[in-house]
């Protein structure tokens, strides 16, 4: 794996990561950017105990253009278009967010009254490519191209979790317009947080008060003993939907390994990983026959404290309950933070085995 910095023209960092060594990454960046936006502006929730990011930057962000790859800001480059990405090609590119909800860049942060706090937005923003192919998907890549992608969410990991005053870093994807995307090709991102998110706490307070060994790792051997809500497995990797699913569609990937986070993962737990991966990808697009909008989210432990505590998991899961019936995040859920699943997990279970790659 060659692993190539360089900038584009407002400052920003981008990083190249290539199956080949020979790749040439040493074309420029030609547009004329304007300055870089001040990071967001904190404030505290006190009935929460919360911080809320207020970016308003981020409005102005680019949305579903209807170009198509003719419009894309993660396509290549080409002698006629300039694009996020300066090559004419690449395999895996990583870049900052030109619209970031947390940055280096600080501005100017006065008290707005009341008893929120207010402090800047510090961390990083960045935009994982998966694939230079506008028309591809997460599910089609290759063994090694998710592998390749697995060692740019490590080296990123990493990279940030230095960063002075990050908490945690937060490799994600979302994936459909129902979702709330803003581009459609294929593309991540990963945020490094000032601050440890509420459900990693909620999380790691349940594991802290759990006095029968690792929470995480009974979970895991206690679905892996059931096996009714056991999608897939290998000898590395189980994919399962949670007993108390909070989604229609939701499946938990776990290493049997207790990991803090994806740079700790071994070459091998990363090979294993991709197969199994994109083979449940490929069986919640085959449930109903359309493309399945989803997040997936890696649950890593926080960069300085209880990372003895945190078990490196993947939760996926589709606001898709029917073909043509989504999950809207209603009154309860909402207002409330109280879920109601209208799909049994051991039926959702049963549905995602009957859909994956044998």
């Amino acid at each position: 794996m060659k692993r190539t910095i360089t900038h584009l023209a407002d400052g920003r960092e981008l990083i190249y990561f290539d199956r080949r060594d020979d790749a040439d990454r040493s074309v420029i960046d030609r547009r004329p950017l304007e300055g870089r936006p001040v990071a967001s502006e904190l404030r505290y929730d006190p009935l929460t105990e919360e911080w809320i990011a207020i970016a308003g930057h981020r409005q102005t962000r680019t949305f579903l253009p209807t170009g198509g790859a003719a419009e894309c800001p993660l396509c290549p480059s080409s002698e006629e278009r300039s694009t996020e990405i300066p090559a004419y090609d690449y395999d895996v590119a990583v870049f900052e967010n030109r619209f970031p909800s947390f940055s280096g860049n600080f501005g100017t942060y006065e008290a707005v009254g009341g008893l929120s706090e207010v402090r800047p937005g510090v961390g990083r923003c960045e935009v994982v490519c998966f694939t230079s192919d506008h028309s591809s998907s997460f599910s089609k890549l290759s063994n090694a191209q998710v592998e390749l992608v697995m060692e740019a969410w490590a080296d990123r990991t990493a990279e940030m979790s230095a960063i002075e005053g990050v908490e945690q870093v937060f490799c994600f994807e979302n994936r459909g317009e129902e979702i709330g995307i803003t581009l459609a090709h294929p593309h991540g991102q990963i945020y490094a947080y000032p601050y440890v998110t509420p459900r990693t706490k909620l999380q790691l307070g349940a594991a802290r008060r759990y006095t029968k060994g690792n929470l995480f790792a009974d979970v895991l051997a206690a679905e892996r003993e059931a096996g009714t809500r056991v999608v897939a497995a290998n000898e590395l990797w189980t994919a399962f939907v949670p007993a108390a699913a909070r989604w229609p569609f939701e499946v938990h990937l776990y290493p049997h390994r207790q990991a803090p986070d994806l740079a700790a993962l071994t070459e091998e737990e990363r090979a294993a990983f991709a197969p199994l991966y994109t083979s449940v990808l490929r069986a919640f697009d085959g449930l109903f026959g359309v493309v399945m909008p989803y997040i997936s989210a890696w649950h890593q432990a926080p960069v300085r404290q209880d990372r003895e505590l945190g078990y490196l998991h993947l939760e996926l899961f589709s606001i898709r309950r029917a073909a043509n019936k989504l999950k809207f995040l209603a009154g309860s859920e909402s207002a409330m933070g109280a879920f109601v699943n209208d799909v049994s997990p051991e039926e959702a279970a049963r549905m995602l085995r009957s859909q994956v790659d044998h």
